[in-house]
């Protein structure tokens, strides 16, 4: 039997997944931040500062931003004198992104396709890699991950953002009703894309929980690797150290 992976609640072929996520974003680029807001109540701002906190940009600093698409964590970190490459995989959300740098007067982000699993960078070339809300879309997780470690400079550090399971008692009763019934019905009322957003809301269902994630940027060869659970786990940072 061929090789399936998860795209939201159905089981594909690892092509399907990449050509259906892909489809995936472009139909919602445009609409990507405008539905963040709606999706989130804002919060998805202060999780996003939280975490370029965490990252602690430094000037001169090489950082790669992975699925960095429409530029939300680029531009915070660029506004610490880091030197930020923005990738993404999908090219659509990308041109969102170099146009809302275009806006702002931002020329100095490098904006490069890569695909997570293969990047073309060289070993050993970045200080730090950060990834938000982009992971659990990835077709093969493991092999991000592998990919992450080895761009990185020793000693280079690992952040992700991504959604995960909240543990508080109730509360996770109540994000569960509003993300499958009433996130769709957003999506089709903001971005007139039910099943796009229908899709993304699956997929943080089966990601794995946090002690998992953990344990595959273990794997992946990070160190001193920490979660840090915001909203009980709703989202989390998870960080970790190439040493």
């Amino acid at each position: 039997m061929s090789e399936q992976v998860s795209f939201g609640y159905e089981e594909v072929s690892p092509e399907e997944k990449t050509e259906r996520v892909g489809a995936v974003f472009s139909s919602v680029a445009k609409k990507y931040d405008v539905m963040n807001d709606a999706m989130s109540v804002g919060m998805h701002r202060l999780w996003k500062d939280k975490f370029v906190r965490r990252v602690k940009p430094r000037p001169g600093e090489q950082i790669l931003d992975m699925a960095g698409g429409t530029g939300d964590i680029a531009f915070r970190m660029a506004a610490q004198g880091a030197q930020i490459t923005v990738s993404d995989i999908n090219q659509d959300m990308l041109d969102v992104g170099i146009e809302r740098a275009m806006e702002r007067g931002l020329d100095s982000l490098v904006w490069s396709r890569q695909n997570a699993e293969e990047l073309s960078f060289p070993s050993r070339f970045f200080d730090a890699y950060t990834i938000a809300f982009g992971i659990r879309n990835v077709t093969r997780i493991d092999k991000a991950l592998a990919e992450a470690h080895r761009v990185l400079k020793h000693g280079g550090r690992f952040y992700c953002l991504e959604f995960s399971t909240t543990e508080w008692p109730g509360f996770k009763e109540v994000y569960d009703f509003y993300s499958h019934r009433l996130v769709p019905k957003i999506g089709q009322a903001i971005a007139g894309d039910a099943d796009s957003y229908r899709y993304l809301i699956e997929s943080i269902r089966r990601f794995p929980t946090m002690p998992e994630f953990e344990g595959m940027i273990r794997d992946a060869g990070f160190t001193r690797t920490k979660v840090e659970p915001i909203l009980g786990g709703l989202v989390a940072i998870h960080s970790g150290w190439k040493i």
